[in-house]
């Protein structure tokens, strides 16, 4: 059947044509941008000569550094200017996309502000999924649109929402989820900052990320305090808390509360960095955030504190990734916290033996001794 002129089917739409410059668009969040990479990989193995660019918001393109299936990185990104100089920048960023002259965009969302850049670029094929109840104008700016695949669905983790966006096109998204690569320029400024805290890749320890964006997907931080002290008490495992620059204080306050070994990496790290880091810990910990998503992208077995936030969708599969989540009925609300205001009582009422049984079970399965 067709829609607005656009091959809409339900099986796949094989795009055969001589593909060259690839564009793919992904306007998430860190933890959304990580879990692209499998796309990325999928359609640099459907089209190997193809050359492959992102288009991510700002503070994301740090993740591809050094990566070997990018080719370069574009940011969306605000602008200090206002008025007439504004729109100028604007200006200037649309055309500098449309010169390079892509031949196929693949939009992985369905939001409006990548529909309209994907137009923006003029490549003759622009791929998205087809969604309803967006602005009219939203599925026109796209040449191909399919629904999303029905061999994804809840329960199969992020990287999998990502592929059932391109898998009705005819790309093959079958075999393992490939894990987030990291380049051997990063590994070696790794091993320096490790050093400078005397932690050997070869010993392990633990990376926290207990910070997110959104208060409400917090969990308090005298209790991530209380499971770093048994941590080191219980087992000898370091802690490394690892965030943003605007995080560095409040993970100085932790590691200053807490009687164990605790090491502060918040803002310390560039994005491709935090990921070398997470890789070479045993376990990674922390609320629903890009952390999370980063240390599961690389292979690092993660526990997963999740509130209100709706955990089936995101939650990566896999008997080495844990979540745990507060046993009352209004869980998860998916609300900004106990009646919108930003703070929520699951999380409150979470005490902390619940999380080091779920540790507990972890390291069993790790086979790591005391």
């Amino acid at each position: 059947m067709k829609l607005f002129n656009h091959p809409l089917i339900g099986d796949r739409q094989i795009i055969t044509k001589n593909i060259h410059n690839i564009l793919v668009i992904q306007l998430g969040d860190i933890g959304d941008v990580v879990c692209t990479y499998p796309t990325i990989h999928a359609v640099q193995r459907h089209y190997p000569r193809a050359r492959i660019s992102l288009l991510l918001r700002s503070g994301r393109d740090g993740l591809f550094e050094d990566n070997p299936l990018v080719y370069k990185v574009h940011t969306v990104r605000k602008y200090d200017q206002r008025g007439w100089n504004a729109v100028g920048e604007q200006l200037s960023f649309l055309f500098h996309l449309r010169k390079e002259k892509f031949d196929l965009v693949i939009d992985l969302r369905g939001d409006d502000r990548g529909a309209f850049l994907a137009r923006v670029t003029g490549a003759p094929i622009r791929l998205a999924s087809y969604y309803k109840n967006v602005p009219f104008w939203r599925n026109r700016m796209f040449t191909h649109l399919a629904p999303l695949s029905s061999s994804f669905g809840s329960g199969y983790g992020p990287e999998a929402q990502s592929l059932a966006v391109v898998e009705p096109f005819g790309i093959d998204t079958s075999g393992p989820i490939p894990r987030f690569p990291i380049p051997e320029s990063i590994q070696e400024r790794v091993k320096g900052l490790l050093m400078k805290e005397e932690l050997e890749p070869c010993n392990p320890w633990v990376s926290v990320s207990p910070f997110s964006r959104w208060s409400y997907k917090e969990w308090d931080y005298s209790k991530w305090v209380e499971v770093m002290q048994w941590l080191w008490r219980v087992y000898h495992l370091p802690v490394v808390i690892v965030g943003s620059h605007d995080e560095r204080e409040k993970a100085a306050q932790m590691a200053r509360a807490s009687a164990g070994k605790v090491i502060n990496f918040a803002g310390v790290t560039t994005l491709a960095e935090l990921a070398g880091i997470l890789r070479l810990s045993l376990l990674h910990m922390g609320v629903d955030t890009g952390g999370l998503h980063i240390a599961a992208a690389v292979g690092t077995p993660t526990i997963t504190i999740y509130g209100p936030s709706y955990w089936d969708a995101w939650a990566h599969p896999g008997e080495e990734h844990r979540i745990v989540f507060p046993d009352m009925p209004c869980v998860p609300c998916r609300q900004t916290g106990c009646d919108n205001l930003y703070r929520s009582k699951c999380l409150d009422e979470l005490e902390p033996k619940r999380v080091q049984e779920v540790i507990i079970q972890s390291l069993q399965y790790l086979r790591f001794a005391r």
